[in-house]
């Protein structure tokens, strides 16, 4: 039987290997693999065959309703009138949600993943037999595994 297990490379990590030899596993049925970082930047704009799940323009649309709102009411006393006057507010407010969006994903965001320190992770596969399959499951999980999967 073997256990397929990731890890993030931390201190659990060695002591699940070094817990999983003291009971009778033998270091050459253990095999880990660390995954390397990302060494590319993260592209800020998506494609159409890649999306990060975040939008840039919803908080244009947002800003752009507002201002509409706020143009068109101003509008009846200038001189243009309210339907041009609304016209401009939405696309100034558009714009302004655009640049808010793209500044709090290029500057800000890119400043969280740098300090939350995200580090590759490591797989560990674990070759047992079928007795030992209950305390490795364990021992894997009590050290905080991200993720398990075994095949007979």
């Amino acid at each position: 039987m073997q256990f397929f297990s990731t890890f993030e490379n931390t201190v659990y990590l060695e002591m699940a290997l070094s817990i999983l030899e003291k009971e009778g596993i033998i270091q050459e049925r253990i095999f880990a693999v660390p995954l390397d970082n990302r060494k590319e930047k993260r592209k800020v704009f998506d494609t159409i065959h890649r999306s990060d799940g975040t939008s840039m323009i919803d908080i244009g649309f947002a800003l752009a309703t507002a201002f509409a709102v706020i143009g068109a009411s101003i509008g009846f006393k200038l001189a243009w009138g309210p339907i041009f006057w609304g016209l401009i507010g939405a696309f100034s407010g558009f714009i302004l949600g655009l640049l808010i969006r793209v500044f709090t994903e290029v500057f800000l965001k890119k400043k969280r993943r740098l300090l939350k320190g995200k580090h590759g992770e490591v797989i560990i596969i674990v070759d047992c037999e079928e007795k030992d399959e209950d305390l490795v499951e364990s021992i894997l999980w009590n050290h905080y595994a991200l993720g398990i999967a075994k095949v007979k």
